[in-house]
């Protein structure tokens, strides 16, 4: 509770009625409802700024300690959520939406993409070009199109799916936890939530390559990352999510020993799974709505 909220008292004559539900309540809250007094000094311009500044405030320390959390201390949100810990933390759909809102804004900044590859990418750089290419003829060929005015209207499509929809990429990772950790009969509320903070620690890893590409393109350097340079770099971000999990799991599912290691490495490969799939899918959905 806030020291605003802590000082907040009934009026003198001991019994006020509450502008929310009408009920008339003699303590500082309202019983029913949990409303209080309006305060006078409420409808000043002071007293208003006071109020933002104390939102800002308690907005920014949550938010600040939430990431500080899911970046050095993995599974301890996820600990604090099941435990019932939740004023001094921000909640894992918000903390999930904000780290997609500023991992596409940072993306916004280069040409770089996680996630929305371009027609030219998927034709020619991913392990379904083959059919990518097929299935894009047949378009083409449905269409009347030509290829260099489709490849436009395919690329400017795609990273609003990439966007809109990220939010599937979670779902995969909640259905296949229980499964690995059967032993922990945790609440599926535990995965869902255990999924979101990953996904949130791995959509902030993300930022990490595309504002070096940033920061080089800046300096001179090429926008664009060779392929053995995007191998590395795919290859660092694998053994990022791996330690994350290592270290996640131990502290949600207690998990120890061999089995750690194994479901460590399972866990692991479907993250490289689901992200080559999430990709497809967007390449699938934006060839049918093109």
């Amino acid at each position: 509770m806030s020291r605003r909220q802590r000082g907040a008292t009934a009026p003198a004559s001991g019994e006020w009625t509450c502008p929310t539900c009408t009920t008339q309540a003699r303590t500082a809250f309202c019983p029913r409802c949990g409303e209080r007094p309006l305060e006078a000094s409420e409808l000043t311009l002071r007293g208003l700024s006071a109020q933002a500044v104390e939102a800002l405030t308690n907005i920014d320390g949550r938010l600040l300690r939430s990431v500080r959390y899911l970046v050095t201390r993995p599974g301890e949100l996820t600990v604090a959520y099941r435990q019932g810990w939740r004023k001094p933390f921000i909640g894992p759909i918000a903390l999930f939406l904000l780290a997609n809102v500023l991992f596409f804004a940072i993306q916004a900044l280069t040409d770089f993409r996680v996630f929305a590859a371009s027609l030219e990418l998927h034709m020619h750089d991913q392990i379904w070009q083959s059919m990518a290419r097929t299935l894009v003829a047949r378009r083409l060929e449905a269409t009347g199109t030509s290829l260099e005015s489709y490849r436009m209207v395919f690329d400017e499509a795609l990273p609003i799916h990439a966007r809109s929809l990220i939010g599937l990429m979670v779902v995969p990772m909640a259905l296949l936890l229980p499964l690995v950790f059967r032993r922990a009969k945790q609440p599926m509320a535990v995965h869902v939530v255990f999924s979101l903070h990953f996904h949130a620690f791995l959509l902030l890893l993300f930022c990490v390559p595309v504002l070096a590409v940033t920061i080089g393109g800046f300096l001179g350097g090429d926008s664009r990352l060779s392929q053995g340079m995007d191998d590395a770099v795919t290859i660092a971000l694998l053994a990022c999510c791996a330690t994350q999990l290592w270290f996640a799991t131990a502290r949600v599912y207690a998990a120890r020993g061999l089995a750690r290691v194994v479901q460590t490495l399972v866990m692991t490969a479907s993250v490289a799974c689901v992200f080559l799939g999430y990709k497809f899918a967007l390449f699938l959905l934006t060839l049918a709505t093109t």
